[in-house]
């Protein structure tokens, strides 16, 4: 006999909620800009959006995935901050962009002069040195070309569908392209992946090398001091470009606004994000990982139940005021039949506000269950008959 697949409902107990300020909020600002996207970073809720999924040239935007790659190196032992690479003239050149000549942003390496990975770092972070930047890719790849690469393959692994990499540095080229979506992935795995590195570089507001001293671009990091990063980037086709991150409290969001048509445009864009966030928002975690979250009823098991929780650290950001309605239940897998292996997905956790399915995130087995002695399993295929 087929045995027909359904779902049991088993609402949870709610979180208790103040509210903060109404529940109806205004829209987003309006902002001069091609596109942009705001995120809450601890959920991953998107809070205000334009135009996420249109292809842009992400200009030095791109420098993120130079900086990933270099703290994943160093990370596995593939580098040192105080090793010394090689500047070749590709890197002295900044791949094309004309540092030996002055033009371009530079940190201004030069040809048979090595320098520090860690110099490297603070030259393309902080001033976004496109000959840091090669020299970077060529001391982790052996050739820019080989790590434009790997950006590729590590872009596909953080699931960043629309993007494309062909240089280390943001130079224009017509395969070299992203999202504001796809930025908003690469920026919170760097966050995520490398916090420390994340805090020692990006609030950086200068860096004096070769006796010149030259200033980040992010000009938030003096107007805001909850800003503490990230990136800008220029080019004329892709305009004014920011990628910022500002933390209240234990609340941080990340702006992505990408063509704006001049400096204060991205600044105070990025700016109006950013306090919109902040004052009508509200980032809360709503269950943790490893937390009994509901006990599942198993077939033919060791035992006759089964604790289900998230694979995660379950945050939610929603209007301020709204986690008063908000609802959780669960949907179990039924029948949930032995043996079940840890962190096997056994149901799905639904949240609903006033009767609408905001989300859902998978539920996961705490453990593994073994299956019941012959007498037990054939007394739960009786009683699965008449189900």
């Amino acid at each position: 006999m087929k045995i027909p697949m359904r779902f049991l409902l088993l609402p949870l107990l709610l979180l208790a909620a103040t509210t903060f300020a109404a529940d109806d909020i205004p829209p987003p600002p309006t902002l001069a800009a091609k596109s942009y996207l705001l995120m809450d970073y601890n959920s991953h809720n998107i809070l205000a959006q334009q135009n996420v999924q249109d292809r842009v040239e992400p200009a030095s935007l791109t420098k993120l995935m130079t900086a990933y790659l270099a703290f994943k190196a160093l990370e596995n032992g593939h580098l040192k901050l105080d090793q010394t690479l090689p500047v070749s003239v590709k890197a002295w050149k900044g791949g094309g962009a004309g540092c030996g000549g002055g033009a371009g942003s530079c940190m201004f390496i030069e040809p048979n002069k090595p320098v520090t990975v860690d110099q490297l770092l603070h030259g393309m972070i902080v001033i976004s040195g496109n000959d840091a930047s090669v020299a970077l890719a060529e001391g982790i790849a052996g050739s820019e070309e080989a790590f434009a690469s790997m950006m590729n393959k590590e872009a596909e692994r953080l699931g960043m569908k629309n993007t494309h990499f062909v240089n280390s540095t943001g130079l224009p080229d017509p395969e070299h392209y992203t999202t504001a979506y796809d930025l908003s992935l690469l920026a919170s795995a760097l966050v995520r992946d490398f916090p420390e590195q994340y805090k020692t570089f990006y609030s950086i507001k200068d860096y004096t090398f070769n006796n010149i001293k030259q200033s980040n671009r992010n000009r938030l990091l003096w107007a805001d001091p909850f800003v503490d990063g990230m990136k800008t980037g220029h080019t004329a086709a892709a305009g004014f470009c920011l990628i910022s991150s500002a933390k209240r409290g234990d609340m941080r969001l990340i702006a992505i606004l990408l063509g704006a048509p001049n400096d204060n445009a991205r600044i105070t864009g990025s700016q109006q994000l950013l306090n919109y966030g902040f004052q009508f928002y509200e980032s809360r975690l709503y269950y943790k990982h490893g937390q009994t979250i509901s006990k599942l009823k198993v077939w033919k098991g060791s035992e006759e139940t089964l604790d289900a929780t998230v694979d995660h650290d379950l945050y939610l950001a929603l209007p301020k005021g709204q986690f008063a309605r908000l609802k959780a239940e669960v949907v179990s897998q039924q029948p949930l039949i032995a043996p079940i292996a840890a962190n096997q997905q056994v149901g799905t956790l639904r949240f609903t506000l006033d009767g609408k399915t905001l989300m859902e995130r998978p539920l996961i087995a705490a453990r593994e269950m073994s299956t019941a002695g012959i007498f037990g399993r054939m007394w739960d295929s009786i009683k699965l008959w008449f189900q």
